[in-house]
């Protein structure tokens, strides 16, 4: 960053670092996804679509909030219909030896300023404003951006057109239940021709099929299982040999 004299540690107190990932199952990740599609649906609708009680609904949701993972429920505001249609990208490189947390802070007070991220290279700051036009844009630079104490430069690039996908975290926790479906665990018993009848788990990746003879003669203790072969704890009835006509 331009400012490498600026201490990281300071920033931890305005811009903390990620908790670790939280683990989910696939439940709560149909929960998520459902949330995603329509956070104003209620607990019983909820409990429809994942196929849960509405009680055991309640305990996810719970759970996830606790964790962090549901942060909040929030409207999604259309900006360009209440008059702020014009979207701006603020790069700011701080000067030699300056406190970038406090640059940080003069930021956040500025109500135009949508998010804003730390970034490498040769600047130190990405900010999203949203402004009415270009003269509220120009206003905003001189009588608040330029008055940081700290800030060396800055540079502004004008949104020509913002392309943001459909539902962006309905596709991710799709990719994220695609990801864990391709690593399944399966406990199953073990056939009985093998000396080892205890519960064995399977981690399966990526996931194959075998026949039912390869259960009737032990081998498919040494053969990772998918999670829809078979229902590993039954076995397939031996066949009679018959006598010949």
């Amino acid at each position: 960053m331009a400012s490498s004299s600026a201490p990281l540690a300071k920033l931890t107190e305005v811009s903390p670092p990620p908790p670790p990932a939280v683990e989910v199952d696939k439940l709560d990740l149909a929960l998520l996804r459902a949330l995603a599609v329509d956070a104003r649906q209620s607990q019983r609708a909820l409990a429809r679509t994942v196929e849960m009680s509405p009680p055991a609904v309640a305990d996810r949701l719970a759970r996830l909030e606790r964790s962090g993972v549901i942060r909040g429920y929030r409207a999604d505001i259309d900006w360009a219909a209440l008059g702020f249609p014009v979207v701006v990208y603020l790069a700011v490189a701080a000067g030699p030896g300056m406190d970038l947390s406090e640059i940080i802070r003069a930021i956040r007070a500025i109500p135009e300023a949508e998010d804003m991220s730390v970034v490498t290279g040769g600047l130190d700051l990405l900010v999203r404003l949203r402004v009415r036009n270009h003269t509220h844009l120009r206003e905003l630079l001189l009588d608040k951006v330029f008055q940081i104490n700290g800030v060396q430069r800055t540079e502004t690039f004008l949104s020509l057109a913002d392309l943001e996908p459909d539902n962006f975290a309905a596709a991710l926790l799709d990719i994220m239940s695609r990801d864990r479906a391709r690593n399944v665990t399966v406990t199953y018993r073990t056939s009985r021709r093998t000396p080892d009848r205890r519960l064995a788990r399977w981690r399966v990746s990526p996931p194959m099929r075998i026949s039912p003879a390869a259960w009737c003669t032990g081998s498919a203790s040494r053969i990772s299982w998918a999670a829809m072969a078979c229902t590993p704890t039954t076995r397939p009835r031996r066949r009679r040999n018959l006598p010949a006509a």
